[in-house]
């Protein structure tokens, strides 16, 4: 692997896969300049490697990366959860082909690791399923990492869990007043335990109404009940 220290920056590596050869790329660049503006960051698949037969054949995925943008400010150190979040969601990421920017910002209570770049949607998944599965690992590997600072992390990518808020906020109401309305049940698609939650919430203190979740993963569901004023 090479490298040059002056603008442009550019390194080359390997990884059995191409996405493993990127984030050895991108760890090498952030090496060179800590703070680097990984946005800025471009990558040239040179092979995607071959995988070979009972390891005859066998050559490495190989990649160059490069930045021509100078390195960021640094922010100051990270606490152990905080880096320990951004290393797992860039793993995933680059594995995962994403490229992003990952910010994370730590208060008293949660670890925000945001994600920013173009082609998120592979990271989001259909209905928030892989950023959901992605915070949920998060979450169980800093429990067991760091038991006396249980702080929830929290992953989204280009302000994707507000906007999918305010959606099924909306949702949840229209159903509720049908429900009322109608005098009988009604049933929402399924959706994930994080996108189930913020329903029962919003509807929670909403009159003449109840919900419940019914049916088995992955399609579960949410009802909602009228009930008696």
């Amino acid at each position: 692997m090479s490298a040059e220290t002056e603008q442009p920056l550019q390194v080359e590596a390997t990884g059995e896969t191409v996405g493993e050869a990127k984030w050895a790329a991108l760890r090498e660049l952030e090496r060179l300049a800590p703070g680097l503006d990984k946005a800025a960051v471009r990558f040239q698949v040179v092979s995607e490697g071959e995988r070979g037969i009972l390891g005859v054949g066998y050559a490495p995925a190989r990649v160059i990366a490069a930045a021509d943008e100078a390195p960021a400010e640094p922010t100051g150190p990270e606490s152990p959860l905080a880096a320990q979040a951004r290393d797992l969601v860039e793993r995933i990421a680059a594995a995962i082909g994403v490229e992003c920017r990952v910010q994370v910002d730590e208060d008293d209570d949660a670890v925000h690791v945001q994600c920013s770049g173009r082609d998120l949607g592979v990271l989001i998944g259909r209905h928030g399923q892989t950023i959901d599965a992605l915070q949920y690992l998060a979450n169980a590997i800093a429990y067991r990492a760091f038991p006396d600072d249980r702080k929830e992390v929290v992953v989204d990518a280009a302000g994707y869990r507000e906007r999918r808020r305010s959606i099924l906020e909306a949702l949840a109401v229209r159903s509720a007043e049908r429900a009322v309305r109608a005098g009988e049940p009604v049933e929402l698609e399924s959706m994930t335990a994080v996108e189930r939650k913020v329903v029962h919430l919003r509807l929670k203190e909403f009159p003449g109404v109840e919900t419940s979740s019914e049916g088995s993963e992955p399609n579960r569901y949410v009802v909602v009940s009228p009930v008696d004023a």
